[in-house]
């Protein structure tokens, strides 16, 4: 038995949507603030206007959805259109030289629908293993309640479901 929990955790929920449009929703990220309970929004900068490989964009952020609340740079790090039924989106939350983490989405298709996995994994360097180990518990029950919350959300768009 490990004596840290590993350093990140994922949430995967299926969704009756094809691979290409679940991928159109997830990475945009102009439209996070729809879905997450803490991101309310992100923008695009530094000339990105859209999902690519090292495209920027910031995140504001707001703590365990209470707060505090801060602006985040964030810097697209894998970004694999739909081909073949799966696609990835993910980027780096931090400074490019010192990321602290990772998010991101794995899509495939799957019993008519996509198989949608959101992700998150800790930099490993040593203060970030020594708050996992202090606060890793928590944080990842709350990092895999947003998650959920995130992905159930872009799921009632995909599908069309209303909230009323």
């Amino acid at each position: 038995m490990a004596l840290i929990k590993p350093l990140g955790g994922e949430v995967s929920v299926h969704m009756k949507a094809p691979v290409e449009e679940v991928w159109a929703l997830v990475s945009d990220v102009t439209r996070i603030g729809e879905f997450s309970p803490e991101t309310f929004e992100a923008t695009w900068t530094h000339g990105a206007t859209g999902p690519a490989q090292g495209a920027r964009f910031k995140g504001h952020v707001k703590r365990n959805g209470v707060g505090p609340t801060y602006w985040t740079p964030c810097t697209v790090t894998k970004c694999v259109e739909p081909g073949n039924n799966e696609a990835v989106f993910e980027f780096s939350v931090g400074l490019d030289a010192n990321p602290i983490n990772t998010w991101g989405y794995r899509m495939h298709a799957e019993n008519g629908g996509t198989r949608v996995t959101e992700y998150f994994r800790l930099t490993p360097a040593w203060y970030i293993r020594g708050y996992w180990l202090l606060l890793g518990r928590l944080r990842s029950k709350t990092n895999e309640r947003g998650m959920r919350a995130t992905l159930e959300a872009m799921k009632a768009v995909l599908e069309g479901v209303s909230e009323s």
